[in-house]
């Protein structure tokens, strides 16, 4: 969220060639008519290679057993981006969930049910009759890392931080909260205009996560050059794209089921070297392992593979108002595609999503339609309902909006091979649609800032995923969302998003969300294209290492194998 929260693509084995410019339009092109885009609910791994991967058995990763680890040493992970902001408030960055995860324990977690858990909450919350008042009972017997005592005046400080800091990416997330009160040390009294229905959700994640008042009112909008928390491990040390640190918290309350004295968090983008030097034993955890990786990995005996369904996306948002920068008002952009929904919708049309997943992923990741899990109990067949291949219909489009083909449209990337492939990917397939898809590589920092700025025509993003559909909708997609960097607004899509977030009926919810998808494949700000599979290596050294189906990696109570 402040810097976009964003998925990695499954990269492709070193040793195999590039597919890129001809060649990924000459096995796009053999491909499709073999593999036409069809409704989905479905089903992870099939045709793949025959791995356990392609099975798509979940392997989240086992807690270690008492005296399977020892105590100290220091633990490599190697990441495959820089996180952004280690500030909770303003972060966006999937990457910074790894570091966070580490050192800033949230007022509740999920498990590996993707149910919510307390974490530094004693329960979970209890809300009024009336919806507009939840009580949320917190510890208030152990300390943040610089030694403030944690309790409901901290939650009340973080919270009313998250709501006023200039950037924040937590203030949509909180919705419409109005007063935050601390009725005692133990116990936090949140207010709301009208009801909220995703609000514990979101304090699973950083809109969860509470940070020392003193280091926040000491460093304010600086404080990720030195970020305080509650956590197994505490800031150390960061090199610029190159690496974080962390230590060993004395003053954590668990600290006796913390083993390591170090945790490293090294930046690897290539996906062939993080395998690499996992094999090597350079690193012990590398994230976002290569769909061609995954079987030679997993036959090798020091090595395993974790793996689950995301419940996030990857797609690709037009810029429709965000002409002076996100945050802003709107503003009409004036160019043919962000002014004609036709347009945008022939573009969705001129994509084959399963032949996008078959060629460029071996079908380990999924067709995704819209911002919905099929493994979200908010899912049904109206959200996952899929806008079928129809490259001639598509160009009918073209036609009927009046605009000359190929239509010329520039998208933004991230400039590491994987993003590039897949970006070569639906150039080839749009061109049949009477699109010319120019590739715009960036560095990864330069294209969050370009999508905040409202300086791109078509971005290609994605996000990692939360357990209520709100958090993958409202923020991207709603009016004044905090990452609604399309500048979309529609009076309809805000009504029934606004009603959803009122109700905790599950079914009124579901239905609510088939007309949002419904509505948003006739605007098509954002088109989603697939959802994948998270894949993180891990070394048979290390015992206590969990991934979860929020994508996040869990080693702040692993350790060195005995």
């Amino acid at each position: 969220m402040t810097i976009r929260t964003v998925l990695r693509l499954i990269p492709e084995h070193r040793s195999r060639p590039r597919v890129g410019g001809r060649h990924v339009a000459l096995v796009v092109a053999l491909s499709l008519g073999a593999a036409g885009c069809s409704a989905v609910q479905p089903t992870s791994g099939s045709g793949s290679t025959a791995s356990s991967a392609a099975t798509g058995a979940d392997s989240f990763g086992e807690p270690a057993a008492a005296g399977q680890v020892k105590d100290g040493g220091d633990l490599v992970m190697a990441l495959s981006a820089e996180p952004d902001q280690l500030d909770p408030a303003l972060s966006r960055s999937l990457y910074s969930r790894y570091v966070f995860h580490a050192m800033c324990q949230k007022l509740y977690d999920v498990d590996q049910d993707a149910k919510v858990v307390p974490q530094l909450a004693t329960a979970l919350p209890k809300t009024s009759a009336d919806g507009k008042t939840v009580t949320i009972p917190v510890r208030d017997d152990i300390q943040f890392a610089d030694g403030t005592p944690f309790n409901a005046e901290a939650v009340k400080a973080t919270i009313d931080r998250d709501l006023t800091l200039e950037g924040s990416g937590r203030k949509s997330e909180l919705g419409p909260i109005t007063d935050v009160t601390a009725k005692d040390s133990k116990t936090v009294v949140v207010s709301l205009s009208k009801p909220f229905a995703p609000l514990t959700a979101a304090l699973t994640d950083r809109a969860g996560m509470i940070v020392s008042p003193k280091a926040a009112k000491a460093l304010g909008a600086k404080f990720a050059t030195a970020p305080v928390c509650v956590g197994p491990f505490k800031f150390s040390k960061r090199v610029p794209q190159n690496s974080i640190e962390l230590v060993k918290d004395p003053k954590f309350y668990d600290a006796a089921k913390v083993h390591f004295d170090k945790v490293t968090y090294r930046i690897i983008t290539d996906a062939s070297i993080r395998a690499a030097n996992l094999r090597s034993g350079d690193v012990q955890i590398a994230d976002s392992l290569s769909a061609q990786d995954v079987p030679a990995l997993q036959k090798e005996k020091d090595l395993q593979v974790l793996q689950s369904q995301s419940l996030g996306y990857q797609g690709v948002t037009f810029n429709i108002a965000n002409s002076d920068g996100i945050g802003n008002p709107l503003k009409q952009v004036q160019a043919p595609e962000a002014k004609d929904p036709r347009i945008r919708q022939a573009f969705e049309l001129a994509i084959d999503r399963a032949g996008l997943v078959k060629v460029i992923f071996n079908d380990l990741n999924t067709v995704a339609c819209s911002p919905i899990s099929p493994k979200s109990e908010f899912s049904t067949e109206a959200v996952q309902k899929c806008t079928p291949h129809d490259p001639t219909k598509a160009k009918a489009l073209l036609k009927e909006a009046g605009v000359t083909t190929p239509l010329k449209i520039a998208m933004i990337t991230s400039n590491n091979p994987d993003s590039l492939r897949l970006a070569q990917a639906l150039q080839s397939m749009v061109k049949e649609g009477g699109f010319d898809l120019q590739i715009k590589p960036v560095e990864y920092a330069s294209l969050l800032d370009q999508q905040d700025r409202g300086d791109f025509a078509l971005l290609q993003l994605g996000w990692s995923g939360r357990i209520d559909p709100d958090a993958n909708i409202t923020n991207f997609v709603g009016t004044g969302g905090s990452q609604n960097v399309a500048g979309y607004s529609d009076k309809t899509v805000d009504g029934l998003l606004d009603q959803a977030r009122e109700s905790n009926d599950v079914a009124a919810r579901k239905a609510l969300y088939g007309q949002v998808v419904d509505k948003l494949h006739q605007d098509d700000p954002l088109i989603y294209l697939y959802r994948q599979r998270n894949l993180t290596g891990v070394s048979t050294s290390v015992k206590g290492v969990q991934v979860f189906p929020d994508g996040v990696v869990r080693l702040g109570f692993a350790g060195m194998a005995k």
